[in-house]
């Protein structure tokens, strides 16, 4: 029996494992991922990264890249809706176009105030190729058609049993710590005992992965999804590049004694032609993925040494395009934790943190995408996405979006030091008080224009105002006596970073000698709006509490 020891083992492949992989890589962090498929994903499910999702991508270099992969699909906005695609009727498409073009969560001309990127379109068949490359080129262990067949866990970490499903060869793995990513089925949380809340199931589909040359029909509307009303079931078509490439995603009910063995590709193809209006179009049946819509969430994320992200810890349907999104923000949630608890910087306590602050965000995404469920769980027309898009986005809903698309959560935790008198606010306000991520200004490092996003990713860095050089100091007075990655730019006219705008301070909630603290992840640990008369105490104070619970 072979024998191998690893800091974190990571079960799963899909969107969530790979991103946990790349972003442990970032934080210098080995790692081990297995994955029983022999490749990634065919199907492509996930569609979207939301703004929020391109930020955390942005850290790693990827962001460009995933636009670039997935834009084919980039035009593809709005619904339709008919007993036909042939004869829908142009629900949303019109206006969703309007806003892509007018608001900023659709990454129009507003986008700049919010954040340095906007969402993207990439099918989760081309993203997660891309992040297993990504993963690999940077030293990552990666190992497909490997299965974990069982573990074991107590204080100390994981042991686990993996085989090579190529050789049958099974390995022992030791691991401190173990990220279960390993999708819906959830099998580890399963094994763990560990219960879900949520409403269940909402209904079970065949997601009909299919090749037809539609591009002569759907040029000048490119649309995201349409919703076919057959006359004894409901089927929704999705683009995935606007040309050949489509999934219909049919209803089945077992509650009737229907199964997918029920619906053989001859079958699924004469569907098609009648859900497309199109009878002697050739279509090319390339897979047909049972799944179920559902909402599932996992009344715990930790367990020991264990982490359940993405899916295994909150299962939720696609409509809110949250699923990928919340399990990415997950990982790189757990990812710096982890790292600052296997380099001696941060007491173990710290872990906990993860299910405090991911589980209620994971919670109230899978919530409000159940509510867009509607007959058989596909999307129904009551749902907020569809109304907005049919009266227009108006700056009272401009907080709405913010969360809708990834920007607006909050974190309340041992991880955040709250102020004493802390105003308030409306949920989803980027205005500097802790628990929210950094806002974003747009200023000058060495010659070059960059967000103050770009500064964040591995170390604590603290940004002060113009006139916080005390802070600054007292920064790195603090990481010379102690193992912390911490780092200190003072931001003004002139400064380590110029903000040539003059925007920084008023963002960020701070007067000129205040100052943010901010954890690798880009959230506000702690704020000081003004100067204090001690600060390298005061510092040292925060950071002893967020990282020792002292």
């Amino acid at each position: 029996m072979i024998h191998e020891e690893v800091p974190v083992l990571i079960v799963g492949g899909g969107i969530v494992g790979l991103s946990a992989s790349l972003f442990l890589l970032h934080q210098d962090v080995p790692s081990l991922l297995v994955e029983r498929h022999s490749g990634t994903s065919i199907h492509p499910r996930a569609r979207g990264t939301n703004g929020r999702t391109m930020e955390i991508y942005r850290e790693v270099g990827l962001d460009e890249k995933i636009r670039v992969t997935g834009e084919a699909l980039a035009p593809a906005l709005g619904w339709l809706k008919g007993e036909t695609l042939v004869g829908a009727e142009n629900w949303t498409v019109e206006r969703w176009q309007q806003m892509a073009q007018h608001n900023f969560a659709f990454g129009g001309k507003d986008m700049g105030q919010l954040s340095p990127v906007s969402g993207a379109r990439c099918t989760q068949d081309l993203l997660e190729p891309l992040l297993l490359e990504a993963a690999r080129e940077r030293g990552g262990d990666l190992r497909f058609y490997t299965e974990l067949v069982s573990f074991e866990h107590d204080e100390a970490g994981v042991t686990a049993l993996i085989r090579d499903r190529a050789t049958g060869v099974e390995r022992t793995v030791r691991a401190q710590y173990m990220i279960a990513a390993d999708g819906a089925r959830a099998h580890i949380r399963e094994q763990l005992d560990i219960a879900t809340n949520g409403q269940g199931s909402q209904g079970h589909l065949l997601n009909i992965l299919f090749h037809a040359d539609l591009g002569d029909l759907v040029r000048g509307r490119e649309f995201s999804a349409c919703i076919i009303e057959l006359p004894e079931r409901r089927g929704l078509v999705t683009a995935i590049n606007n040309t050949d490439r489509w999934v219909f995603h049919l209803t089945y009910d077992p509650t009737k004694g229907e199964t997918p063995d029920d619906f053989p590709p001859e079958r699924c193809l004469e569907i098609l032609h009648t859900a497309l209006g199109l009878p002697d179009l050739e279509i090319q049946i390339l897979s047909i993925l049972p799944w179920e819509a559902a909402v599932r969430v996992a009344e715990t994320f930790q367990q020991g040494r264990i982490f359940l992200a993405g899916d295994a810890a909150h299962q939720m349907p696609p409509w809110g395009g949250k699923g990928a999104n919340s399990g990415i923000a997950d990982v790189h949630n757990l990812a710096w934790k982890l790292a600052a608890v296997l380099k001696g910087r941060a007491a173990p306590a710290l872990l906990q943190t993860y299910d405090v602050e991911r589980r209620p965000v994971g919670y109230a995404s899978a919530v409000e995408s159940g509510s867009m469920s509607g007959k058989g769980g596909l999307p129904n027309g009551d749902m907020f996405i569809f109304q907005a898009a049919k009266k227009g986005v108006t700056a009272d809903l401009a907080g709405i979006f913010t969360r809708v698309f990834g920007f607006g959560y909050e974190y309340a935790s041992q991880a955040i030091i709250p102020e004493e008198a802390a105003a308030t606010v409306e949920p989803g306000t980027l205005d500097g008080h802790p628990g929210t991520r950094t806002p974003h200004v747009w200023i000058e490092r060495q010659e070059q224009r960059i967000s103050t996003l770009d500064l964040f990713g591995c170390d604590f860095v603290l940004l002060s105002g113009s006139e916080g050089a005390a802070w600054c100091e007292a920064a790195r007075a603090v990481a010379a006596r102690t193992s912390l990655n911490l780092v200190a730019y003072r931001v003004g006219p002139v400064g380590d970073v110029q903000d040539t705008e003059n925007e920084w301070q008023s963002r960020a909630g701070i007067q000129a000698d205040g100052a943010l603290l901010v954890r690798p992840d880009g959230f506000v640990a702690w704020r000081s709006q003004i100067g204090v008369s001690q600060p390298e105490q005061t510092l040292e104070a925060v950071l002893s509490k967020m990282l020792y619970n002292k």
